[in-house]
């Protein structure tokens, strides 16, 4: 008998197991990069526990026999209202974001790709057309033009801007142990970790490489490697923050579909509607931000009833489950965006744990239409929650 008891049969159930799985199969730091949150992790624990606190108000009959799912995100179809939120280098598997994109795309769904990125936007786009490209405000205006018009040339379908970065990364339970390069002194280092999880080093040596963590998305014109991940992050402390003219400058100089990444106030929801948003994702970062921002699911009501029809709007932080992804659309979000949990599919199991996890998410979003009489995602709306009394926080009203 096999040691590994799922290792005939990888599939799993959960977004729970496959974080289960991808702990028992990552190196300590790669894992522990994962689920890092800010400091004391108020923010991480609460993008959860938001969901916990909300119940669904099902129906005893008149139930469908058919479920629509089907929305749109930047002017692309999408087959469920999830899509993949830009993440950084992800070490996590050889193909990284590859196999993210190839995933999104057998599941008819769009990727967003991080320009910390360990893969280059041309081979995530040949993977997936329908990959909206990530910026953050790093370099100056004419480095950041470039950097648009290469993920223009290669086909991104949309621009999402992340422009909101406190640097506030103190973590009370330490940080994991990330290396500038892996050279041979870091190799060295880290063996310890790398032995005790054998199937991961085995993976990337049988390809014959190993984890990148540059940034090819970063390269200047002409040089084939980009900066590593560190040297762009000191580019992004050292960039003098944006302004809302600079955003109005962002989305003008992208000229098509554009998202604002990380809306928690209702008066910057407003103000970037006014300048020409195409979109905006109500989000903490994953928790990954200033710590004590509320949870996402909290912020989003006000926000969709402030401008919800004006812009899309979108929802990213804590989604595990279908239910979640319910709840979320039922508060005013068009689609939401996950992180974590495709990570753990692709520590688990590369593109096929990532394709698992958005078939268990359309399968939890399918039994809680069925479960309130609804034929289609459109037709949520508050009245199938339970929403108890103090739990949503209306910022910047």
């Amino acid at each position: 008998m096999s040691k590994n008891p799922w290792a005939q049969n990888p599939w799993f159930e959960s977004v729970a197991v496959a974080q289960q799985r991808a702990k028992k199969r990552l190196p300590k730091s790669v894992y522990g990069a994962l689920v890092a949150g800010s400091e004391r992790g108020q923010s991480l624990t609460d993008n959860e526990a938001a969901f916990t606190e909300l119940g669904l108000a099902p129906h005893v009959a008149g139930h469908l026999p058919d479920r629509a799912m089907a929305t749109s995100v930047l002017g692309v179809d999408i087959s469920l209202p999830v899509i993949m939120s830009p993440t950084g280098v992800q070490a996590v598997h050889p193909d990284g974001e590859v196999a993210v994109a190839r995933a999104a795309a057998a599941r008819g769904t769009a990727i967003g790709l991080s320009n910390f990125a360990s893969r280059s936007v041309e081979d995530v786009v040949e993977a997936n057309p329908n990959t909206f490209f990530q910026m953050y405000w790093t370099g100056d205006r004419d480095v950041m033009v470039q950097r648009m018009a290469r993920a223009r040339a290669a086909g991104a379908k949309g621009l999402i801007a992340t422009l909101d970065w406190s640097f506030s990364m103190g973590r009370d339970w330490g940080s994991p142990e990330i290396p500038e390069k892996i050279d041979f002194a870091s190799a060295l280092k880290l063996a310890p970790e790398v032995v005790r999880r054998p199937r991961w080093a085995w993976e990337f040596a049988k390809e014959g490489n190993i984890p990148d963590l540059t940034a090819p998305n970063l390269a200047a014109p002409g040089e084939d490697k980009g900066p590593t991940f560190f040297a762009a992050y000191y580019e992004w402390m050292t960039t003098t923050p944006p302004t809302w003219e600079d955003v109005e400058w962002m989305a003008k100089e992208w000229g098509g579909p554009f998202m604002l990444k990380g809306v928690c106030r209702i008066d910057d929801a407003k103000r970037a509607r006014d300048l020409g948003v195409s979109a905006i994702s109500v989000s903490n970062h994953g928790g990954n931000n200033l710590d004590g921002t509320p949870a996402p699911i909290r912020v989003l009501p006000g926000i969709a009833d402030a401008v919800g029809d004006d812009i899309e709007v979108l929802m990213d932080g804590g989604i595990r489950r279908g239910s979640d992804v319910v709840k979320a659309l039922a508060l005013g979000a068009r689609a939401v965006m996950i992180g974590r949990a495709y990570l753990w599919g692709l520590g688990a199991n590369g593109q096929a744990g990532v394709e698992n996890v958005l078939d268990i998410l359309r399968s939890g979003i399918d039994s809680a239409l069925l479960g309130m009489g609804h034929s289609s995602i459109d037709e949520l709306s508050p009245a199938d929650l339970v929403i108890p009394e103090g739990f949503a926080r209306r910022l910047g009203e």
